[in-house]
């Protein structure tokens, strides 16, 4: 090995800059041994010189070693001790200590801020270890974030201290200052935010997961968000660290395709909400009867009626025709068996077994109650009317706009509408025409067509006549900037609002809009029915973070086979001409096989402080008298 001239300089300096790689503390080590040295040499001077002497003291005795130490180290400290000192030999050396110690003082302060500073800064960067239990995890962010985090708290309002904990590739301060800005206050839930990345273990162990309640993944705002949120699950379910009770993780997955990989990433401890297949199903049941994404609205929040699953042994050997009418103030929808199986809205002969749960509309868990026994149900049966016979006549839809959840939509469309009916796209997109080509040969019962024009351009609505529609669906162009999409969808609704006005007709119009602050905006337009995208799947994560078991009930309620939710005109099963409480809607709607949850009072469907009329789970022996044109909210199967 080449011989290598290192001087002793050269190895002080290296080791001095060693040890000043420490930090503060060691900066601060350094400081006091300067300091040390300053004071030992001026004492053991003024020992040997014996400075400091006063000439009158009888006894001329001489400052020590010790004396001298101290009155150099107040030299140190203090500057003002200089007008005490006699001598000038004395003087000029307490000088240099005074000179010497403001150097060392002044250093010594800059360093102890320096370093609180870095401290504060660290410790604000969010990188203690949460030592809470039972709390809410929330992984990732996104805009949905916002909507998480206000059900969260409403859902906590009768909890004991909840928790919500959040860890994400953010600023802790700048994730802080959002929460605050948008909830001023969070009532008695506390929100925690930690800063790092969720796929690191490192940064996981500080969130603690194994301490959750439950956790909600959020997909990435950036390309590519599935293989991070199927990477999320991974670090839970695999981690070496884990605990060993299943984990209740609630995810988003965008893309279909990547469902499988995410199901055998999470298996049974993994529930996964497929955005964009959740908004095609709602759109395409939302467009042909409006009102109807109210009445999801309020299903999904915590704000109102919500579902609840509680077990009910007194129910046992009880058929599912006499459990409906066992509440007052709770609606219930179906049985959750022992074995997990859901059903919803089954067979009114069913029976209700040990060990089965009831499925129910209520305010609250706590309001889901039996009724007292001497409320006993009487429906006014002479306010009955015979099932009328109901004909599906073809229908004809226009689409404004397109994105990718188009083609879903009209897919789902297609398990609606009856056999002729047609589907015209209205958007300026490349592809779109060759694609509603392909798409129209699995059509079934509807025929696709397509014109090429800016849907916010008025001539072009009127060209398309669209008053002569009988279902509007106005989709916004995700490939644009969200405010710009938002406002184009802004300025078109206004128009076909205006056009309706002038035509005397009102439109059905859906219409999706991608952030949820439009939606005042767009309510002037008086449009009553929204798909708010981030909204709506924020609501699903936030019930299923809160329920896991209401998985299969959500999914049975938001498919195209089974039970569904309908509006249908209120004159169908009553005579309008009684005045009736909710068990008589109850028996009409069971003599038909299905069940009321709810009604619609058309006098208020342009009302939003009234819910556009849509009254879910009412109180059963209220009495109420309906209009002609007023709707019934049932489940059922077709």
């Amino acid at each position: 090995m080449p011989h290598r001239d290192i001087s002793w300089r050269d190895r002080w300096r290296y080791r001095f800059e060693n040890t000043l790689s420490r930090g503060a503390p060691a900066i601060i080590a350094w400081l006091a041994l300067v300091s040390v040295v300053i004071v030992v040499l001026a004492a053991i001077t003024i020992a040997i010189t014996g400075m400091g002497t006063d000439p009158a003291d009888a006894d001329n005795s001489r400052l020590g070693f010790i004396e001298g130490g101290w009155q150099s180290l107040m030299h140190a400290i203090d500057a003002g001790n200089l007008a005490a000192d006699n001598g000038w030999g004395l003087r000029a050396l307490m000088l240099i200590v005074t000179i010497g110690g403001i150097f060392i003082v002044s250093s010594l302060i800059g360093t102890i801020t320096a370093g609180l500073e870095a401290r504060l800064t660290e410790l604000r960067k969010g990188r203690s270890r949460v030592i809470e239990d039972n709390f809410t995890l929330i992984l990732g962010w996104s805009t949905k974030i916002y909507s998480i985090i206000g059900e969260l708290i409403i859902a906590n309002a009768n909890q004991k201290n909840p928790r919500i904990v959040i860890l994400a590739d953010r600023d802790k301060v700048e994730m802080d200052d959002d929460i605050r800005a948008k909830f001023p206050s969070t009532a008695n839930t506390k929100v925690i935010c930690r800063s790092g990345d969720p796929l690191d273990l490192d940064d996981l162990a500080v969130v603690s997961p194994n301490s959750s309640r439950a956790v909600i993944i959020l997909a990435p705002e950036s390309d590519c968000p599935d293989i991070h949120v199927i990477k999320s699950v991974l670090a839970l379910t695999n981690n070496p660290h884990r605990r060993a009770e299943p984990y209740h993780i609630v995810a988003e997955i965008r893309d279909e395709a990547n469902l499988e990989a995410a199901e055998l990433v999470g298996g049974t401890e993994a529930i996964y909400v497929r955005g964009d297949d959740l908004i095609a199903r709602v759109t395409a049941q939302t467009c042909r009867q409006s009102g109807l994404s109210v009445v999801y609205t309020e299903l999904l929040d915590f704000d109102g009626a919500e579902i609840y699953i509680k077990a009910e042994p007194g129910l046992a050997g009880k058929t599912y025709r006499e459990v409906i009418n066992a509440y007052v103030d709770s609606a219930v929808i179906g049985f959750l068996r022992a074995d997990g199986t859901a059903l919803v809205n089954p067979p009114m002969d069913t029976r209700f077994a040990a060990g089965d749960s009831v499925v129910a509309i209520s305010a609250d868990d706590d309001t889901l109650i039996l009724a007292a026994a001497d409320i006993e149900p009487r429906p006014d049966l002479k306010a009955l009317v015979p099932l009328p016979e109901r004909t599906a006549p073809p229908e004809r839809t226009l689409v404004l706009g397109w994105n990718p959840k188009g083609a879903a939509i009209l897919r789902e469309l297609d398990n609606y509408v009856a056999t002729g009916s047609e589907v015209v796209v209205m958007c300026q997109r490349e592809g779109v025409r060759e694609k509603l080509l392909q798409l129209s040969k699995s059509m079934q019962r509807q025929r696709l067509r397509f014109a090429d024009g800016d849907i916010s351009n008025r001539a072009k609505l009127d060209a398309l006549k669209v008053h002569t529609y009988k279902h509007i669906i106005l989709l916004s162009y995700s490939d644009l900037p969200v405010q710009q999409a938002d406002a184009q969808t802004l300025i078109t609704l206004l128009h076909l609002r205006n056009i309706a006005e002038q035509q005397g007709v009102d439109l059905s119009i859906v219409s999706e809009m991608m952030d949820m602050r439009n939606r005042t905006l767009a309510q002037i337009a008086k449009a009553d029915d929204f798909i708010v995208s981030d909204k709506l799947v924020s609501l699903m994560l936030s019930q299923l973070a809160e329920n896991k078991a209401l998985d299969q009930v959500l999914q049975i309620l938001f498919s195209a086979e089974g039970t569904e939710i309908y509006i249908r005109p209120m004159r169908d099963y009553i005579s309008t001409e009684h005045m009736v409480d909710f068990y008589t809607l109850t028996e009409a709607a069971a003599r038909r096989g299905e069940t009321a949850i709810g009604y619609r009072q058309m006098a208020f469907a342009h009302d939003a402080d009234r819910g556009y009329g849509v009254k879910l789970n009412p109180t059963k022996t209220e009495k109420i008298r309906f209009a002609a044109n007023d709707m019934i909210v049932v489940l059922a199967e077709d």
